[in-house]
């Protein structure tokens, strides 16, 4: 049913103080946007990105084979994640795949991976002839959950596949002792989470392959990319004999590695500023009925890094469904989206494996919102902006219905 403004009840605290000009109709509703200009630009204008791509038209390396950048590239992340062995390739995707593949996984293999999780990660494991294994998520992040490990390793159980996303982190130790006791590998998926820290050390580092991606909307990007990292000399052999086709048959350009350079130098300092901005903006939404922030367990020396800011939607208790809170909130010029279409949902049940309720995982499914991150590196008034353009849906909720 829809009501007048007249009928409407009184809004809760959180929302008396946008009774201003924020409080006219949403601009789906024909109103102002809260933000006309919409979401801000990713990637960032960056001098020293300038300065490189002129480098490299300089020297000529931007249409070479070979060149020194890569090389650079890759020393510049080994020393930065302190593994011995960094190989990068065209895309994320693809360094999921070689991660497997470095791993030993093949035709008749399972590997275990959470049932909300990015649906690439789940066709590379078809892609090299394996079969997915699915397991429930976190009831606070979303995020694979250590304690449906145990029951879903069987015998063909090759690989666990642990994706950081959404601003959740998974606690690895827990991961890697219980990988270590079966004898199986663990690939972690550090696509959204470049530089952040997980129980002392840098997310990638604890599995027995980490993946990075540097894809056009990442934290590091280069349009396209990724990257494998590894201590072991002989996964980093495997992965190198599939890359070789008497050439690099996936390879990262000279020109992408000489723009990405300058992104590494300065990830710690903008993950910071993020993390600081989701913090501040956890606080300004704090009392949104229906709108929770995800929530990592407690664990020591772990900071996360956001690519998206991940939230957990209640439609019932916010008042309007999932889809239309995204459509009234884009048309604030906020950049938030629908998460993730969790993977027992959307593929068929005879192309993976499950041994438990996925509840929570479901719950992903239907309720996760996410938050785009370049918000996260503006001013005060940016992310004032993000609270105001929740709250005037929020108020306006029955008439959006």
């Amino acid at each position: 049913m829809r009501h007048t403004d007249a009928e409407r009840p009184n809004p809760p605290e959180w929302e008396i103080h946008v009774m201003s000009a924020d409080s006219s109709r949403p601009a789906l509703l024909g109103g102002e946007p809260i933000r006309p200009q919409g979401p801000p630009d990713w990637p960032l204008g960056d001098e020293t990105i300038l300065d490189a791509l002129r480098e490299a038209y300089a020297d000529g390396s931007w249409g070479r084979y070979h060149g020194e950048r890569v090389a650079r590239l890759e020393q510049q992340l080994a020393e930065m994640h302190g593994v011995e062995h960094v190989l990068t390739c065209g895309s994320g995707t693809f360094a999921v795949e070689l991660a497997l593949r470095a791993c030993k996984v093949g035709a008749g293999n399972e590997v275990v991976m959470a049932a909300y999780d990015y649906v690439g990660n789940f066709l590379s494991v078809h892609a090299v002839g394996a079969r997915p294994v699915l397991v429930d998520v976190d009831t606070e992040n979303w995020n694979l959950a250590p304690d449906g490990l145990a029951p879903a390793i069987g015998s063909a159980t090759r690989a666990v596949l642990v994706s950081h996303l959404h601003g959740g982190l998974v606690p690895m130790r827990e991961i890697m002792e219980l990988a270590g006791r079966f004898g199986v590998a663990v690939i972690e998926d550090a696509a959204q989470t470049p530089g952040a820290r997980i129980q002392g050390r840098l997310a990638g580092t604890w599995g027995d392959v980490g993946v990075l991606s540097f894809g056009g909307s990442k934290l590091l990007t280069a349009g396209r990319g990724g990257a494998i990292l590894t201590r072991n000399p002989a996964t980093a052999q495997r992965a190198r004999l599939h890359l070789q086709r008497g050439n690099h048959i996936c390879p990262l350009s000279e020109l992408q590695a000489a723009v990405l350079m300058p992104q590494l130098d300065r990830l710690a300092e903008r993950n910071d500023r993020r993390l600081r901005s989701a913090e501040q903006l956890a606080q300004m939404l704090h009392g949104a009925t229906g709108l929770i922030p995800f929530r990592n367990r407690p664990m020591q020396e772990s900071l996360p890094a956001y690519y998206k800011m991940g939230f957990q939607y209640d439609a019932e208790a916010f008042g309007i469904g999932r889809e239309r809170f995204v459509t009234a909130v884009r048309a604030e010029g906020i950049a938030f989206d629908e998460g993730f279409r969790a993977l027992h949902v959307e593929r068929s049940p005879q192309r993976w494996r499950g041994v438990a309720p996925l509840a929570q995982a479901e719950r992903a499914h239907r309720g996760t919102l996410v938050l785009h991150h370049p918000v996260l590196l503006g001013s005060d008034e940016d992310l004032a902006q993000v609270a105001r353009a929740v709250q005037k849906i929020r108020c306006h909720a029955p008439l959006l219905r």
